[in-house]
């Protein structure tokens, strides 16, 4: 089974940036959308940024204009820039790929990075 591996996340200062990147581990068909997820301590998994197969992009409001998502070169690799980091941004980060409900499984998660902010 197609797992999602992360990488990136890690301890920044306020006002710091990290990049983080998902990548399969194997080539992935009729992807529809990639998104980038988080969360933090004893609050619920919230939606960081999406980008369709198409390349349409949408972003939570508390993140927009400091993070930025993108398709990577790899195979199916999508990242996620982000820039101007606040404490409040501090969770772990999951990234995930949705297929067509006539996959099984149609819904892939990663195993999550940990992003710090703090001085």
């Amino acid at each position: 089974q197609v797992q999602l591996v992360e990488s990136g996340g890690g301890l920044v200062q306020p006002g710091g940036s990290l990049r983080l990147s998902c990548v399969p581990t194997e080539t992935m068909l009729e992807v529809k959308i990639m998104g980038w997820y988080r969360q933090a301590p004893g609050k619920q998994r919230e939606l960081v940024a999406s980008i369709t197969a198409r390349g349409t992009t949408a972003y939570a409001d508390s993140v927009k204009g400091r993070f930025a998502i993108s398709k990577g070169n790899m195979r199916n690799a999508v990242n996620l820039q982000m820039n101007n980091l606040r404490p409040e941004d501090t969770a772990v980060y999951y990234c995930n790929y949705k297929q067509p409900t006539y996959y099984s499984p149609n819904d892939h998660w990663g195993q999550g990075t940990q992003v710090t902010v703090s001085s």
